[in-house]
């Protein structure tokens, strides 16, 4: 058994450094763009272009398991995943952290798309953007509204455009802790939060600042993804499954080399 393994998450990483500990054959591949984790498998980095697409990589390196645990937002990877996979038949399973859940005081609504999000926004000052990034059409139809009167938009990596006047960048990399959302909230007044429901603990703080401030959230929706063969939302099942299948081929290893 061979494992590739989907990665550029928290999750993604932890996965692969416990299956590789366990003495499984993984491939820990991410695009790279914020950094690249140090880990002791195999790394693939900047994506499968560079070796002719995802289907030829999988036969030239005899891959027997896709294991997507890339971002709930990956659509394209998480959807090419899929079919790649099946283009060379063997098994795609993906693990996606579960989505957030509103509790008392939280003022959630949610998008679908940026037409919905700029609906959303009229009537609001100062948004929080914190959804990761946005095409620069989205920020300058959000700045023609009526109210807005500067957005904060926070990313780990900048824009590949100039800046529309008006918006202000902040880079940062989560995890981010609760007092350092309340601050920024307050510091910016920020009115509004547009977030992914990402899940997760690492960016969640920005939910419990806008609860105890009183302020609203604008979630985008989760795509629609085709279906993988197995599917977790368990970082403990899914190990355990992975181990499942691939134990045999650990023991075939361990005896060849003794």
């Amino acid at each position: 058994m061979k494992i590739l393994l989907l990665g550029g998450t928290a999750d993604g990483r932890r996965l692969a450094d416990t299956l590789h500990q366990a003495g499984v054959r993984v491939v820990y591949s991410l695009a790279g763009l914020v950094r690249v984790p140090k880990v002791d498998c195999e790394l693939v980095v900047g994506g499968f272009t560079q070796f002719g697409g995802l289907a030829a990589y999988l036969r030239a390196n005899q891959i027997t398991l896709v294991l997507d645990v890339t971002h709930p937002y990956a659509h394209t990877m998480s959807s090419k995943a899929v079919v790649a996979a099946r283009e060379v038949g063997i098994p795609c399973w993906r693990f996606h952290r579960p989505a957030w859940q509103p509790k008392a005081g939280d003022r959630w609504r949610y998008y679908q798309d940026d037409s919905a999000l700029v609906s959303l926004l009229k009537g609001c000052r100062t948004p929080l953007l914190s959804a990761g990034q946005m095409p620069e059409s989205l920020l300058r139809m959000i700045l023609k509204s009526d109210t807005v009167a500067s957005v904060i938009w926070r990313t780990a990596v900048a824009a590949k455009f100039p800046l529309p006047e008006g918006v202000q960048w902040i880079k940062a990399i989560g995890p981010f802790a609760l007092e350092e959302e309340r601050k920024l909230l307050v510091d910016y007044q920020v009115d509004v939060i547009v977030s992914k429901n990402s899940g997760g603990d690492a960016t969640y703080a920005k939910l419990e600042a806008a609860r105890e401030l009183g302020i609203d959230v604008l979630l985008q929706e989760r795509p629609r993804l085709p279906a993988a063969d197995k599917e977790f939302n368990d970082t403990d099942t899914c190990l355990e499954a992975c181990l499942s299948v691939c134990s045999p081929s650990i023991h075939d290893q361990k005896d060849s080399q003794q």
